[in-house]
């Protein structure tokens, strides 16, 4: 039985497997969170290119038909350095700065992520590839995956601490910002809350849709598939905050694995 790969640092990654899952309730899919090295996003890309190669080669193991990468760190790596694969490798960088450009109206688009992404800037590249006369902004935001992985999503420390972050880039006078690290689409109401009702909000899962439908024949027959997470370090709060994220989407417990 085919299925689709996805993997994530942590529970982050889940956001975009809810939105694969929500447009292809019929494929089944494999989550993989490396969780025993969370974060991604405090390391050099060299190692995260590393980890990257050990998850596509844990892989292996399964009948996938594509691999996505639902890490923007880990994205930035392999767009740096590609990394050879026997099944279609997708990123969530390109298709988010195509969706960024295609809601920008100023050509001025801001980029919320962690540090190794923003170091690596990858997403101001593949904005200027697409539009090269588009202004981009960075602003690092290292606290945000902690307090996901937490699972403090509604809370006010998070609101104060998603404000601090925003309104520093705001002073760019943007019209566009990316979510640009899978989870911070779980502190979606939080950052509109704080970015205001004139900035677009770009979740890079919006263009992985439309990469996987045009590259992949993805199952469109009126069944459910599976759901299958896997971890290389488990524990209660990890299953609480992966449910909190899936929200409706059925899987058996969190499976801890060995890479």
């Amino acid at each position: 039985m085919q299925a689709i790969g996805v993997f994530d640092s942590g529970v982050g990654g889940l956001t975009v497997l809810r939105a694969l899952k929500a447009r292809w309730p019929a494929e089944n899919f494999i989550y993989l969170a490396d969780t025993a090295r969370l974060p991604y996003g405090n390391k050099s890309l060299s190692t995260v290119h590393n980890y990257v190669g050990q998850c596509l080669k844990f892989f292996k193991a399964y009948d996938l038909k594509a691999v996505v990468v639902a890490c923007n760190t880990a994205s930035a790596a392999i767009i740096e350095k590609p990394i050879a694969s026997e099944v279609p490798v997708f990123n969530v960088i390109e298709p988010g700065a195509r969706k960024a450009v295609e809601a920008s109206g100023t050509g001025r688009v801001g980029i919320l992520a962690t540090r190794a992404t923003v170091h690596a800037e990858a997403y101001p590249h593949a904005i200027l590839r697409l539009k090269p006369d588009a202004e981009v902004f960075q602003q690092a935001c290292p606290l945000w995956v902690p307090l996901v992985e937490e699972g403090w999503i509604d809370d006010p420390v998070t609101n104060i601490i998603v404000y601090r972050y925003v309104s520093a880039i705001l002073k760019n006078n943007l019209d566009t910002l990316i979510m640009g690290c899978t989870h911070y689409p779980v502190l979606r109401e939080a950052i509109a809350k704080a970015a205001g009702n004139s900035i677009a909000l770009v979740d890079s899962s919006q263009g992985l849709v439309e990469d996987l439908k045009s590259r992949i024949e993805m199952n469109e027959e009126a069944t459910t598939g599976t759901v299958k997470i896997l971890a290389t370090d488990f524990s209660p709060r990890l299953e609480e905050t992966a449910r909190l994220i899936l929200r409706g989407t059925t899987f058996d417990s969190i499976e801890p694995v060995d890479l």
